[in-house]
């Protein structure tokens, strides 16, 4: 998970669009920060470790000038934590084209053998976004070599139509191409949300940007037009003008985890409001939470993602919500944190209980997920050292139970809480009174109620069902013994011993 930001205006601005449209996906990446822009003949780039307000400032507003430019907020899935993997990343031929890419690819050591071995070309990473460009960069070459270099437009739709046969995985792409503009393109399943706005000028034409959520278009009085379409790619050339291509053929199976937590409440990702889905998920959470006849004094969120959640099961309980946990707001998500040590050691900062709303009482906290446990688990302990008498956990989610490989941070079971195990065994590792997860049916249900054009959805965290080629058990045993992987297995010092895991690997 990461966010991407394009824009095109008509003056040398762009930067602080940019600056702005990427405080507004933040979320979806606190590990890195990079923009490059364009003004028509040079190219200007600054990328960092760090929070977009800590790596930008007054200096890089006068540097990185132009009328085009792309951002990046990096959360890492694939390749290492170092600033150097840190994008967009660059080519210098064909045209000079700046790259920058939202999940993961599936084929990557394939792909990395045919770029390194076939085309001779040198990767200056482990990112699977640096692949992905370099074979866009060959498709390119192989297209100018039968076209011409007469109509690079032409060139650069019949490289994405190359590439999309090559590349298996998710992602959502914005590019910049030195003398043509900005392009994007999206996976032909759609796994990852890719947006296009328009901004009229009066007497000059139009503005456009593209972006991972809509969020990022309104502080910038840019008006959403739609969806990139699985499989298609949009280039608006440097004269403004909006050239669509539909380079492969197309199925819409968005993840449905975007829904869960990754996205903003506030932004619509391909015509389904995250709000509303989440509202949705508390309605049928409630009926769970009905059947089982506890006795709760109240319900409380985890703050912040999932208030939807909870103020929907109280409404549809009868039990009164109340906000028993405060958040510190200057500590990021613990979630998208690089180190397990870390995660764990922000979790008493980011959050404190009101001893008032727990002491003697009944609780029932909601989660938007479960995925690694160790937040939720030290959350009912200290509800507990607060006073509750019993706590209750509801996960708006279903059991985390299988790597994602299409470009959120679960790329080992080992992590996973609820692989190998039983509801209640995870109840009991969480030291809970009771436990209650979404059934898969309903958020599915959540979800497509918001647009019933939507067949499917890629649940493949939920469910082990991977909708893209190359999802092999080899692929996932490789995910398992790579080095990044194995790191935070180190993190994780009892994974071999637990029992549940015994089981899974003694059943193949």
């Amino acid at each position: 998970m990461c966010g991407i930001l394009g824009i095109s205006n008509r003056n040398n601005d762009v930067f602080a669009e940019l600056y702005d449209g990427l405080l507004m996906l933040q979320h979806r990446g606190q590990d890195a920060s990079g923009i490059v822009t364009y003004n028509g003949e040079f190219f200007r780039e600054l990328k960092a470790k760090g929070l977009v307000k800590d790596v930008f400032g007054p200096d890089e507003a006068k540097n990185l000038v132009g009328k085009t430019g792309i951002g990046h907020v990096r959360y890492p899935t694939a390749g290492s934590l170092s600033a150097s993997e840190a994008q967009p990343f660059f080519v210098n031929a064909p045209y000079g084209i700046y790259l920058v890419h939202n999940g993961n690819i599936t084929n990557t050591a394939e792909q990395r053998q045919k770029v390194t071995a076939k085309y001779s070309r040198h990767l200056r990473t482990t990112s699977d976004s640096e692949i992905m460009l370099n074979v866009l960069a060959d498709k390119i070459s192989d297209s100018i070599k039968v076209n011409g270099t007469s109509d690079p437009i032409r060139n650069l739709f019949a490289g994405v139509k190359m590439m999309m046969e090559r590349v298996q995985g998710a992602y959502s792409v914005i590019t910049m191409i030195a003398g043509v503009g900005m392009m994007a393109f999206r996976d032909p399943h759609g796994i990852r949300p890719l947006s296009v706005a328009k901004r009229e000028v009066d007497g000059e034409g139009d503005e456009f940007a593209f972006a991972s959520e809509d969020v990022a278009f309104g502080i910038n009085g840019f008006e959403k037009l739609r969806d990139v379409k699985p499989g298609e790619a949009i280039l608006i050339d440097l004269d403004g003008k909006m050239h669509t291509f539909q380079a492969a053929e197309g199925k819409l199976t968005p993840c449905i985890f975007e829904y869960v937590y990754l996205a903003r409440p506030d932004s619509m990702l391909d015509e389904i409001s995250v709000y509303k889905s989440q509202i949705r998920m508390g309605q049928t959470l409630a009926k769970q939470i009905q059947d089982a006849n506890l006795e709760i004094d109240s319900i409380i969120p985890v703050p912040d993602s999932a208030r939807p959640v909870a103020l929907e099961v109280a409404n549809s309980t009868g039990i009164r919500y109340r906000e028993g946990l405060v958040k510190n707001r200057y500590v990021g998500r613990t979630f998208i944190m690089p180190g397990q040590e870390e995660r764990q050691k922000s979790v008493r900062r980011k959050l404190n209980a009101v001893p008032l709303e727990f002491e003697g009482k009944n609780v029932l906290l909601i989660d938007d997920s479960i995925v690694r446990g160790n937040t939720i688990k030290k959350i009912v302990q200290m509800c507990r050292d607060a006073g509750a008498k019993k706590v209750y956990v509801a996960s708006a989610s279903p059991p985390v139970k299988y790597p994602n490989v299409y470009g959120i941070d679960m790329p080992t079971k080992h992590e996973l809480i609820a692989h190998g195990r039983t509801v209640e065994e995870i109840r009991q590792e969480l030291g809970a009174d009771a436990l209650f997860y979404q059934k898969l049916d309903d958020l599915i249900w959540a979800a497509r109620e918001g647009n019933k054009d939507i067949d499917a959805f890629d649940c493949s965290c939920f469910d082990g069902k991977y909708i893209t080629g190359s999802v092999t058990k080899e692929y996932l045993d490789s995910l398992e013994s790579s080095n990044r992987v194995s790191q935070k297995i180190k993190e994780f010092p009892d994974a071999g011993k637990r029992p549940a895991d015994a089981r899974v690997a003694a059943s193949g």
